[in-house]
């Protein structure tokens, strides 16, 4: 694909070492901040995603139950939808 607007990366740090997933945290700044392009993050693994994201989406059943600025993703948040 020639010039994409959006790329769609589903846990893309599963099973990867954490030198490798560090590296390909950077190359999504990277092509966020030099292409201007929309990535839409799926990821479990919060570390990840409060380093690499600027806003979240929490969804239940497919449906958004939470969202906002990664800042305001709070514990609270976290253990109201998340925990198991």
């Amino acid at each position: 694909m020639i010039e994409p607007k959006l790329l769609i990366l589903d846990e893309p740090g599963e099973g990867i070492q954490p030198n490798i997933v560090a590296q390909i945290g950077q190359v999504i700044r990277q092509l966020i901040k030099e292409d201007g392009l929309t990535v839409l993050l799926v990821e479990q693994k919060l570390p990840f995603a409060r380093k690499y994201a600027d806003r979240f989406v929490i969804m239940d059943r497919g449906r958004p139950v939470a969202k906002g600025e990664i800042s305001e993703l709070s514990n609270e948040l976290i253990k109201q939808h998340l925990t198991v």
